[in-house]
This record gives structure tokens, sequence and C-alpha cells, in this order.
């Protein structure tokens, strides 16, 4: 299903990886993900796992995607794309051949069952906020500081390795 408007969005898109080739995990996603819209990518990082701890790092980006897709729909095919790729849902925060997340849409409020946006722990975390840094640098955060502003303090944490640019 489509946005009935005809209207295009902004969404962005969390991608990360921790199993298998994980740059191609990366590499796989955006290729899917321009199928749905016109796509531009962050830098690639390296950081250590959230949560469940015994796993190996990941490799994640953020992907802007501009698409006609309504939320739901944007959400089934990033599952799909999830599950071409091998992704299986056995661990909570546990390791994933590839995980996509919808962390912003337009500017827009979203709470389903299955779909909160704004992602609802993006901006504890670095290895969201920092790729978003390099997309949307001006908008601004809870509390009103600017994501570089926020990008800037993960940084200085020095638990984000930058891997580079590869789109």
């Amino acid at each position: 299903m489509h946005d009935l408007t005809g209207n295009v969005h902004q969404a962005y898109i969390g991608v990360g990886a921790n199993l298998g080739r994980r740059i191609d995990a990366l590499h796989h996603a955006v290729e899917h993900l321009s199928s749905l819209g016109e796509v531009a990518c962050s830098d690639v990082y390296e950081t250590a796992p959230v949560g469940y701890e015994d796993q190996p790092d990941f490799l994640n980006m953020v992907v802007s995607l501009r698409t006609a897709l309504a939320p739901l729909p944007l959400l089934e095919a990033l599952l799909r794309i999830e599950t071409e790729f091998g992704r299986e849902r056995s661990v909570r925060f546990g390791p994933r051949t590839l995980d996509l997340d919808i962390l912003l849409y337009d500017n827009r409020y979203v709470c389903y069952r299955t779909l909160q946006i704004p992602h609802p722990r993006m901006w504890e975390r670095g290895f969201v906020v920092v790729p978003l840094a390099h997309l949307a640098p001006s908008l601004k955060a809870p509390g009103g500081q600017s994501v570089a502003e926020l990008a800037t303090h993960f940084r200085n944490k020095g638990d984000i390795r930058h891997v580079g640019r590869f789109w």
C-alpha cells in the first residue's frame, strides 16, 4: 500500500549488521532500499553491541530514503529485505545478518503495536546519531540540540569507530 496522496516522504533508516560479511549486508540493504525510492547514505561506523553484549561488533550506517510508501508498508518492505538476507529473530538485541529500523518519517509521530516513530531509543544510541549527523546535521533532537551537536557528544566518548564512506 502506497501513500494515497502520491506525496513523497522523507524517512531515515538505520542499517546494521554483525554476522557474516557485514559490509555485504549493508550493500544489500542499500541496493534494495534504492528500489523503494531515492537514497543517500551516511558513512559507515563500527560499534560494540548494545544490550546483549556476547556477540560480534556491528557495522552501522543511516540511509536517507525519499519514498511514496506510508509507514506500515515501508516497515513491511524492510522486514522482507531483512528476511531475504537471512535475518532470524531469536534473541532480542541479539546478533543479526541485517537490521533495518525506521528512525524518522517526515516530522510525524507514529505509534502502532509493531512500529513507533521516531524510533524509541535512537537519541540514546551513538551508532544512530553519528551517521544521522552526516545526512541531517541541523535536525533537532528532543531538548533542542541539533543532531550534529549530539553526535559530537557520542564521538567524544570514543566508542564509535569510523570505517569509511562506501556509497
